[in-house]
């Protein structure tokens, strides 16, 4: 504890060192209209679609998946034990796949039509027949098999896992990325500081961005050579989404302590903005369509920045959610954005679909 203490102290003193010199670029806040609209209404940037139940669905979501010529949806139903498939044509569940210790992480490869899912009770990933949805393999990490991506340089998968302490009450301890191939055999692994979060790739280079939040840290990993290049310090705490934003060099994360989203320069490792944001959040995406970043928040808020410079973005919307949505996907090719909402009370959880303009 006195470790994370004297971290803290050393951290906020470098960003009100940095702030004071450098001016950090503010995203410009628009007031909410007082009509009772959405302000996600009003500027029409987002506008709600459809909703798709999950009348059996109960306690937290975590991510998604998709299968882009099918139409389906996978979702994590992480506390219900259970990933849901969706027929989005349909507008209905038509498989629920259970027994499942707590899932977390999915995947949905097409071209191999293997379903790849995490578990963060048991570490164990596994891989599932995109159609009959029989386990074809199964991947055991030492402990929370978490968030997973796309490798385009294997064509397999990349999970991140081990010990949450945050999870499970545990000490802190090392993490690391599991490199799994197409047909669900592990063929490497990077150890990392602690915990990973939300990690991003490059297409165009070798580096993996991993949000590390016990250690307040982005690490830099060379995907190749499976060794980390820098340790970018988080001016707050628990830092668990991020999007990337290659062409432009900027990587978008959310943090919890206090809420907000914070931008960072990847060709320097510097963070060159910041703004608030309402509440927790676990999802986060960046339309590169329309150069804008979509926050789900814990508190019911969905948020919208659009960038009008290469340091300045502004918030254009803030549309009302129920509290807990904070996850969801956003899909480039539909330019539509999925958000997750728990089961409260009488009213059943269920997947909301907002369509990008």
């Amino acid at each position: 504890m006195n470790k994370r203490v004297e971290a803290s102290s050393k951290f906020h003193k470098v960003t009100r060192q940095a702030v004071a010199s450098s001016r950090l670029a503010l995203f410009l806040l628009i007031v909410v209209p007082c009509s009772g609209r959405s302000l996600a209404q009003e500027s029409k940037v987002l506008t709600l679609e459809s909703r798709i139940p999950l009348p059996n669905v109960k306690g937290r979501i975590d991510h998604f998946s998709v299968d882009v010529k099918a139409k389906r949806l996978f979702v994590a139903a992480v506390e219900n034990h259970t990933l849901e498939v969706l027929d989005l044509k349909a507008g209905h569940v038509i498989h629920t796949i259970e027994d499942l210790a707590e899932p977390q992480g999915v995947y949905y490869d097409a071209l191999t039509n293997h379903l790849f899912v995490a578990c963060g009770l048991d570490g164990v990933t596994k891989v599932l027949d995109g159609t009959t949805f029989q386990t074809l393999a199964t991947v055991k990490f030492p402990d929370d098999a978490d968030n997973i991506r796309y490798d385009p340089r294997s064509k397999g998968v990349i999970v991140g896992y081990a010990g949450a302490k945050q999870l499970r009450k545990r000490e802190e301890g090392t993490g690391g990325l599991g490199f799994i191939d197409q047909n669900g055999k592990k063929i490497a692994d990077i150890i990392v500081d602690a915990h990973p979060e939300s990690f991003q790739l490059e297409r165009g280079g070798p580096r993996i961005f991993v949000n590390v939040p016990d250690k307040r840290e982005i690490e830099v990993i060379d995907g190749i050579k499976h060794s980390i290049l820098a340790r970018w310090p988080v001016s707050a705490e628990d830092n668990f989404p991020m999007a990337l934003d290659e062409p432009d060099n900027r990587l978008f994360v959310g943090v919890w302590e206090p809420s907000q989203l914070l931008v960072f320069d990847t060709e320097t490792g510097k963070q060159v903005a910041a703004g608030e944001i309402a509440g927790k959040t676990d999802d986060l995406f960046f339309d590169s369509a329309r150069h804008q970043v979509y926050v789900l928040t814990s508190k019911g808020f969905l948020e919208v920045f659009e960038q009008k410079g290469a340091d300045h973005y502004e918030r254009v919307a803030r549309s009302h959610t129920p509290p807990g949505s904070q996850t969801g996907l956003f899909v480039p090719e539909w330019g539509k954005l999925f958000v997750a909402v728990p089961a409260q009370g009488e009213q059943s959880a269920e997947i909301r679909v907002y369509i990008a303009h």
